[in-house]
């Protein structure tokens, strides 16, 4: 069962905790590659202010982003904004996400998101979370997988896990995380792989982060190549 409004706490602890980080940058430092290949910081922090402002077009019942060109070309503008200018529209576009999700609302209902995509609205703020943790963790300043919550990177792994599911690229595989959790993913029948980690380990090779699974192990056959996300 989603609990939106207890997701929109811990995302609410999740945006404080990157803006007090951010604001320890300097402009030089927002201009240096991210860990997204071709991305600056500063990418990563235009991007995470426009993808809250396309979850209140969501909410409102627009479409997400005009179009992926639009997206690219928005996040590319504000990029090479400075480090004052970043954060107050990270702020900005925050509490505009937190003032549509204050409204009275049916959160049981269904709402489209990019590409055709749809979910209830419930999910969205966990959504909306995994934006925030990843990212940090993507900016390369100190924030690390090993340090997202556990109860995050559990149900981010879930998430992940069925994303996969039932794709017949993937073969089926378990997965064992040494600090607690197991899942099973890809295509229907028994599984053909194990893979063995931690849960940080996992969610790296899932979400295509980190070394991309090289620090897992497997028996039965090899670690299953991915789809990109």
């Amino acid at each position: 069962m989603i609990d939106h409004v207890r997701d929109l706490a811990t995302l609410q602890e999740a945006t404080d905790r990157l803006l007090t980080a951010v604001a320890k940058l300097d402009n030089g430092t927002l201009a240096e590659p991210s860990r997204l290949p071709g991305w600056t910081r500063g990418h990563i922090l235009a991007h995470l202010a426009r993808n809250a402002d396309a979850l209140v077009n969501v909410f409102e019942g627009r479409p997400m982003y005009p179009s992926a060109d639009a997206r690219d070309a928005d996040i590319e503008r504000d990029s090479v904004r400075p480090l004052q200018e970043q954060l107050a529209d990270l702020k900005h576009s925050a509490a505009g996400f937190v003032a549509v999700t204050d409204r009275p609302a049916d959160w049981s209902r269904t709402v489209e998101l990019r590409n055709g995509v749809t979910d209830s609205a419930a999910r969205v703020p966990f959504r909306r979370l995994v934006e925030v943790e990843l990212h940090h963790v993507d900016l390369g300043i100190g924030y690390e997988l090993e340090d997202l919550p556990a109860e995050f990177t559990a149900r981010e792994i879930d998430f992940l896990a069925d994303r996969w599911s039932g794709r017949p690229e993937v073969p089926p595989a378990e997965l064992i995380a040494s600090d607690g959790g197991s899942w099973r993913t890809g295509s229907a029948g028994d599984p053909q792989v194990t893979v063995r980690g931690t849960s940080a380990q996992l969610l790296a090779w899932l979400s295509g982060r980190a070394d991309k699974g090289a620090s897992l192990t497997t028996s039965e056959g090899p670690l299953p190549a991915l789809p990109p996300l």
